[in-house]
């Protein structure tokens, strides 16, 4: 019989992280745990207002499945018993790691994944003002790729800056639904002079299908409109890559479907994360393989990690070791 637990718990952001809905200087984040009495499997989910969900109502929506998990509640059904979101990522994540451990063998393996690589993760900057973009970006032009955070009004100035800072560093942006159809036809054409390579979710979920009359000299990335594969129907025709997140898709099992169908459909996959611990990112690395972007730095931008970490050299980011996860 499996045991099911969740708590919360916060971890310290190093300085604040700005993006145009907010600022915030600490990260919650739900564990669950899932015991055998012999093993124990972990996960971690961010829940986000923007989707409705608080700490609260995220664990008070897994511990709802306390009795079914205990009567044998497996992965597999959970997929159907939970909607996408950070309640079913938690879980879903808790039942690969416990079965890695159940079989001594790793995660990537159950998945079939024969070859782990390390990745090279993007770095981001979170939204200030041009002269501290700057800044930051000059103290990070090692890093061969950074994202910045952007909001809208300056946002030409504060690419500009990040240049300036980073000049030989590939830079991609994320508008967070923040801008107009106006905002984008203004400033694509300068962002494509600059070298920017991607742009993130411009417009609000639900309130892009202009996309699909606007020119895209620069690829175009859904985010807050790509949830699960349900999402794929209103994606294709709009946007030119995904951004695959473990808390929108409800886990990793759904997070390799979404994967596979996409790239069927002719879009290009990135991988991201909400800002969480290094728990949060070693299931996500997983889906991460063999993909055009990865943005899985969210352990980078924490004062306090987890024990076991995730290892980070720069940029390049190594497999978890099971004392993480999986």
């Amino acid at each position: 019989m499996i045991s099911l637990s969740a708590r919360s718990e916060s971890f310290p952001i190093e300085g604040s992280f700005t993006i145009s809905r907010g600022s915030k200087t600490k990260v919650d984040v739900v564990v669950v745990e899932l015991s055998d009495g012999k093993h124990t499997g972990r996960g971690e989910c961010v829940p986000y207002a923007r989707y409705g969900e608080s700490i609260d109502s995220v664990i008070e929506l897994i511990m709802s499945l306390e009795d079914d998990i205990k009567n044998g509640l497996d992965r597999g059904a959970l997929q159907t018993k939970l909607e996408s979101g950070a309640a079913r990522n938690a879980l879903d994540c808790a039942f690969w790691d416990l079965e890695a451990k159940q079989k001594n063998t790793r995660a990537w393996n159950i998945a079939g994944i024969a070859d782990m690589q390390n990745l090279t993760t993007a770095y981001t900057l979170s939204l200030e003002t041009p002269e501290k973009m700057r800044e930051s970006a000059a103290k990070n032009a090692d890093r061969p790729l950074l994202k910045l955070k952007l909001g809208g009004e300056g946002d030409i100035q504060r690419v500009q800056a990040v240049r300036l800072g980073a000049p030989n560093s590939r830079l991609i942006v994320d508008a967070n639904e923040g801008w107009t159809a106006e905002t984008y036809q203004e400033l694509v054409p300068k962002l494509h002079e600059l070298g920017v390579e991607m742009i993130e979710q411009p417009f609000p979920a639900g309130d892009d299908e202009i996309l699909k009359t606007l020119d895209r000299p620069i690829a175009l990335c859904a985010d807050e409109s790509c949830h699960d594969r349900e999402s794929l129907k209103d994606i294709i025709g709009k946007y030119d890559m995904i951004n695959i997140k473990l808390d929108k898709t409800g886990g990793l099992t759904e997070a390799f479907a979404l994967k596979e169908e996409a790239e069927a459909n002719g879009l290009t996959i990135m991988v991201g994360c909400m800002l969480a611990t290094s728990l949060a990112m070693a299931p996500a690395i997983l889906v991460a393989q063999n993909t055009a972007i990865v943005d899985l730095d969210g352990p980078l931008l924490l004062a306090k990690d987890r024990e076991n970490p995730l290892r980070f050299d720069k940029s390049e980011l190594y497999p978890p070791e099971p004392e993480l996860w999986g």
